[in-house]
């Protein structure tokens, strides 16, 4: 069994190759960057960008299954960076998976494509995709997940999971983003910050990629489908966000912005670095204002159901395991 998994060095997809060396796999990897993670672990490595055909048709060859994860993540920036890697990197590998008989294909997508900005409230996959986004980022996950599981058929089995906010000892966005603003006296909950979502614990949301390598086939429930994937255990937004805080051996946030007003800063603000041209991510963007005062969190019983999935890690158990791994 030889499986490719893009995007092999980041927070998911090292989690992800590692799953697949426990069980002795061989699994080759394409990033942008080289990790010395995945030289450890025995990984065929490749190196080359996913808008490329060549370098992806390249990396495919040989290989059993693939976990397309690399992505283009971020709550800023120019549509055409984020369609680029998003949107014709998954054509790609679409296009690499036909080309040398792939059977699997395992899509790593988000739950923001069904998030218009209103509150989420144990929803299902029945959920339509949002009907406008407010950043790339979700628009063009969303234009990949239709393209990945338009592409199921006999030939080629495609599934799209959709973790939310994975968190956990490696993290190299949330955790780290909100112990910088708590060290810089810059962190702020928005609104009252009891608005319930739901977070994945990395070894979880690993865990589902591999449940559904396992059941994914061309007459398997899963085929051509979509799946909430989380720790199934929804939590306020303000006691997530000090939790974490905590296990950083760091004071509980108490300082709060009203919703609205954090949403007309982003807008602000989002505004100014257009005309400045800035590159860099603004403090406040009305994508994070959202996402941030707002409820989202999900049902996952389909996954349950069609993929085995079972979140064994809970939030007690993973902000233990954060704690010693931060100290």
């Amino acid at each position: 069994m030889r499986a490719l998994v893009t995007g092999g060095g980041g927070f998911l997809g090292l989690a992800i190759v590692r799953r697949l060396r426990e069980r002795g796999y061989d699994v080759r990897s394409l990033t942008r960057g080289h990790y010395e993670a995945l030289d450890a672990l025995g990984v065929d490595a490749r190196r080359g960008d996913l808008s490329d055909p060549k370098v992806v048709l390249d990396a495919t060859d040989g290989c059993d299954a693939v976990f397309h994860v690399a992505a283009k993540a971020g709550v800023w920036g120019p549509y055409a960076s984020y369609h680029q890697t998003n949107v014709v990197g998954t054509e790609n590998v679409i296009a690499a998976c036909r080309a040398h008989g792939v059977s699997r294909l395992v899509y790593t997508s988000t739950p923001s494509v069904v998030h218009s900005g209103a509150d989420v409230e144990g929803v299902d996959e029945s959920a339509p995709y949002a009907d406008h986004y407010e950043t790339a980022y979700p628009k063009t996950k969303a234009e990949a997940e239709r393209a990945v599981l338009g592409a199921n058929g006999a030939d080629l089995s495609t599934v799209a999971l959709r973790p939310h906010l994975i968190w956990g000892p490696g993290d190299n966005h949330l955790v780290p983003r909100i112990l910088d603003r708590k060290r810089r006296g810059k962190l702020r909950i928005v609104g009252p910050g009891d608005r319930l979502i739901d977070g994945t614990y990395i070894d979880n949301a690993a865990d589902a990629h591999l449940d559904a390598l396992d059941r994914l086939a061309p007459d398997a429930a899963c085929a051509g489908r979509a799946y909430f994937i989380t720790n199934d255990e929804p939590i306020a937004t303000k006691d997530l966000i000090n939790r974490i805080c905590v296990a950083g051996g760091l004071e509980p946030c108490e300082r709060h912005i009203p919703a609205g007003v954090a949403w007309t800063a982003g807008a602000v603000l989002e505004f100014v670095y257009r005309v400045l041209g800035r590159d860099d991510e603004p403090m406040m963007t009305r994508f994070v204002a959202r996402q941030l005062s707002t409820a989202h969190w999900y049902d996952i019983s389909a996954a349950k159901r069609d993929l085995g999935y079972v979140p064994k890690v809970t939030i007690d158990e993973g902000m233990d395991r954060l704690a010693r791994s931060l100290r």
